[in-house]
């Protein structure tokens, strides 16, 4: 679901069942009305910058996971949607301080907050909106205390290895499956978990969905890396290969690195050195496309996502366990 709530944009999550689907979408509303309220800060300037980014878009997928995963239990049982801004503000949080590191000058198609304003604005808001997540954790109890620094930990840890070039004796794609579970898995993980926590599903469902949320998460971050280099347009929300060009160290590219065959030196060739030239980013682009690499990438997708779907074979057969199965299929076969 977009970051508006007038209910009429399509949910992130495919829902066939209209009955679930209707409480999803209603549920959402409270999410983002209780967002609005979370970020309001005494002075003005503070809201405007926290509203910045969640106004610039965003499919609020993980909110919106917390909310299915809710569906194994009782969804209406407090903290549910408590927990749903949980996880949004700190996924908004991260946003910012990402694009600090990155020196990104767009995110979602606006302005990034440092480009608007500056660094030191987009860190203290990110900040901001770290303590208001911690305080909503806070009145969920000490142990969601404990999941969430947990989490962070893992998030953070994951940007700071994303910094760090894997050492001489390290494997490259191993340390960069290890960015993605802490970049982008913990918090989609922990999405999951709250959902089934919160609304009192059983231990074992609990513990079902934390895997299937952190291999989904992973599988949505690596199918991201295929579109860099597969998709012919903008139309993906992404130029194609943007990672590429700037030198991002991504599935397709570790894994061509790894398998290389005498007949790719010209790749490997371009891929070590600067691709800020039109023409040898194009050149790479298509040696690339057409590399045995892709294929295992996808293959590499398609299994995280089977692997999150045999995870759900505790859930009992309805519209929720079928909601998630598709979910699963969708991101490790999306073209956008």
């Amino acid at each position: 679901m977009t970051s508006t709530a007038d209910g009429s944009s399509s949910l992130a999550l495919p829902v066939l069942d209209a009955d679930l689907e209707a409480r999803l979408r209603a549920r959402m509303v409270e999410v983002e009305e209780r967002l609005e309220r979370e970020i309001k800060s005494e002075a003005a300037f503070i809201t405007g910058a926290a509203r910045h980014l969640m106004h610039a878009g965003g499919k609020r997928f993980r909110p919106l996971l917390v909310l299915l995963a809710a569906e194994t239990g009782d969804p209406t049982r407090d903290g549910v949607v408590t927990s749903a801004c949980v996880v949004e503000l700190t996924h908004l949080a991260s946003l910012y301080h990402d694009d600090v590191m990155d020196e990104a000058d767009l995110r979602r198609g606006a302005e990034s907050a440092n480009s608007r304003w500056d660094n030191h604005v987009a860190i203290l808001t990110g900040d901001f909106l770290f303590s208001k997540s911690s305080e909503l954790t806070a009145s969920l109890g000490a142990d969601a205390v404990r999941i969430q620094a947990e989490t962070f930990t893992k998030l953070v840890e994951g940007q700071i290895l994303e910094t760090l070039t894997p050492g001489p004796d390290e494997d490259a794609l191993a340390h960069y499956l290890r960015v993605v579970e802490g970049k982008t898995g913990s918090l989609i993980a922990t999405s999951a978990r709250y959902g089934a926590r919160f609304a009192g599903a059983p231990l074992e469902i609990e513990e079902a969905l934390t895997a299937y949320g952190e291999k989904v998460g992973m599988a949505f971050q690596l199918s991201d890396d295929i579109l860099d280099v597969s998709s012919e347009s903008d139309e993906s929300g992404k130029t194609p290969g943007t990672d590429l060009r700037e030198g991002v160290p991504t599935l397709p590219v570790l894994m061509a690195r790894r398998s290389a065959a005498p007949e790719d030196a010209r790749l490997l060739e371009l891929l070590d050195g600067e691709l800020t030239d039109d023409g040898l980013h194009a050149e790479a682009l298509e040696l690339l496309r057409r590399h045995p690499a892709m294929d295992e990438a996808r293959r590499y997708v398609l299994d995280r996502a089977r692997e999150a779907q045999d995870l759900l074979k505790v859930l009992p057969e309805g519209p929720v366990r079928d909601a998630l199965d598709a979910f699963a299929v969708l991101i490790a076969t999306r073209t956008a």
